[in-house]
């Protein structure tokens, strides 16, 4: 199952997106879902950011290719950063170049981790019960800023750098699903899930360990080799197998 997070001329809703269609859901995702009977053409809604999460939990490092990349071996457990929730924007909404103050903006494309349930201290072996499901994601980084400054609060904290969608994907197994970045149309970034050091359930279970996980919180799973520069005009799309494509463009920051 999809769901969604929409907008029309009579407002913001939930729905389902069944082939061309998306049918319309009273309140939330999390729980039973209770449909209002309204359904719209697809192509007659704007697709929004899945969920405004409470907060975003990323990984760095995460597959060991990146990690090398990056001038380090791939470390021993999972290293945690935070991106704020104003850093989120939907598919389609302009990821805005920070010109003034960085010089190199790189894409990073990501499986991210949607979570369905409040939860603490979940055991791997229980991620599932308490996952919503999935989405892709482009952990947008000032790469300069990121060296400058030794940690990654600012670098990846500007307002649109967490773009998230089209929707999310209830039913994926994310065990060894298929993940790309294109940047206007060429391949960037192309890997597997099977090859992310600490799989989902483990990050689930380390950073349920460190912090409750509130309905709607978001965790980026990392991002494998071949994040690069994006430019002003540049159109960047990060798909992941069985879950979706995710666009957006980049423009100057006002």
């Amino acid at each position: 199952m999809r769901i969604a997070r929409f907008s029309t001329d009579e407002g913001m809703s939930f729905g389902v997106v069944e082939e061309n269609t998306i049918a319309a859901v009273a309140a939330h995702p999390f729980g039973d879902l209770t449909f209002t009977g309204q359904r719209f053409p697809l192509a007659d809604v704007r697709l929004l950011a899945p969920i405004l999460p409470s907060k975003v939990i990323a990984i760095g490092k995460n597959y060991a290719d990146h990690a090398r990349e990056m001038g380090g071996e791939p470390p021993a457990e999972p290293v945690i950063f935070a991106k704020p929730s104003t850093a989120v924007i939907g598919p389609g909404e302009a990821i805005a170049y920070p010109e003034r103050l960085s010089e190199r903006v790189d894409h990073e494309g990501e499986l991210a981790v949607v979570i369905g349930r409040m939860c603490r201290e979940v055991p791997a072996a229980r991620a599932a019960d308490v996952i919503l499901g999935y989405t892709c994601a482009n952990d947008v980084t000032a790469r300069d800023l990121q060296k400058k400054d030794g940690q990654w609060t600012r670098a990846k904290g500007f307002d649109t750098f967490c773009p998230l969608g089209p929707w999310i994907e209830t039913e994926a197994d994310p065990s060894d699903l298929a993940i790309s970045t294109t940047v206007n149309g060429e391949v960037r970034q192309e890997s597997r899930t099977s090859l992310l050091l600490h799989d989902v359930p483990s990050l689930v279970e380390y950073v349920s360990q460190v912090m409750t996980l509130l309905p709607g919180d978001v965790i980026l799973t990392g991002t494998p080799a071949g994040v690069g520069p994006l430019q002003v005009g540049d159109e960047v799309t990060v798909t992941v197998e069985n879950v979706g494509s995710l666009t957006n463009r980049v423009v100057a920051r006002d």
